[in-house]
């Protein structure tokens, strides 16, 4: 389509930090203290230590203080728990979040499990889980909610649509399938094992690929219209060993027919970090009161 929009993550986490930047220094002013964020990462993984850095030098950006802690890559379980345990009872903490993925010999879930479900600020506690299942108010889930905010930003409403997720992972499809279906879509979840998928695709109003492989979704996969999010963030090498950022659909094709689109890399993943920031403050005033 000639008059493809950009949905630009990158511009809209801007202004939401601004607003959460103003919202802190109010609290700020009147002998407060900041809010709080702790993210704890185990280990050298590469890509988790950029993600870290991004999240560490947002909360500076907006006036959060980071109580983050890096562990080396043979710390027990045991080791960790206590931390999270100890950051749990820390007034001054509003958000905890465990960076994944963690070590092998590591098991995420117990120790996501342990942190209180109010400092969650990844939102994937399943009593948070359970509230976003019952409509009810709590800590979202950051990248489906980083979606939505891009949705509700240009003036994109759901209701009535057919909305296909192509993917069924906690992080991602299964609270985006809800968050839609919240906002009256109608929702379809594709996976791997989903028959005709291009098919599938073909029918959206609106595809959130969050499927973790490089531009499956490609540009005769998407009706002419069809508004994409796309979640996927895959480092790809060309055949001169130049490796660049690709998403999970195939960009040049897929703008060709939607009237909407997210880039990748400036699309969805802003908005990731700015949901983070988010729930950390959200926790922080309803622990202020």
């Amino acid at each position: 389509m000639d008059t493809t929009r950009i949905l630009d993550g990158k511009a809209l986490a801007k202004k939401i930090q601004g607003e959460l930047r103003s919202q802190i220094q109010t609290q700020v002013e009147t002998g407060k203290r900041p809010p709080g964020l702790a993210v704890l990462r185990v280990g050298d993984d590469p890509a988790s230590a950029v993600y870290v850095r991004n999240k560490e030098r947002s909360c500076q950006r907006v006036g959060i203080a980071s109580f983050g802690r890096h562990f080396p890559a043979e710390t027990s379980a045991e080791e960790i728990a206590a931390e999270i345990d100890r950051l749990n009872a820390d007034d001054r903490v509003d958000g905890i979040l465990l960076q994944l993925p963690l070590p092998s010999h590591l098991d995420a879930v117990p120790l996501l499990l342990k942190i209180d479900p109010d400092k969650d600020a990844d939102g994937l506690h399943p009593v948070n889980m359970g509230r976003l299942m019952r409509g009810e108010p709590g800590l979202r889930s950051c990248t489906p909610a980083g979606v939505m905010a891009l949705l509700k930003e240009y003036d994109i409403d759901p209701k009535g649509k057919n909305a296909v997720i192509v993917g069924r992972s906690i992080l991602v499809g299964k609270p985006m399938a809800l968050m839609l279906l919240e906002a009256n879509a109608t929702v379809t979840v594709a996976h791997s094992k989903t028959q005709h998928l291009p098919e599938v695709v073909r029918n959206a109003d609106i595809v959130v690929a969050a499927v973790g492989r490089p531009q499956m979704i490609t540009g005769d996969m998407v009706k002419s219209g069809a508004i994409v999010a796309d979640v996927g963030i895959n480092r790809i090498t060309d055949g001169e060993g130049n490796s660049k950022l690709v998403g999970d659909v195939e960009f040049e094709t897929a703008k060709e027919n939607a009237s909407f689109i997210t880039p990748v890399p400036g699309g969805v993943g802003p908005m990731t970090v700015a949901m983070l920031l988010k729930n950390t403050v959200e926790a922080y005033l309803k622990k202020m009161g």
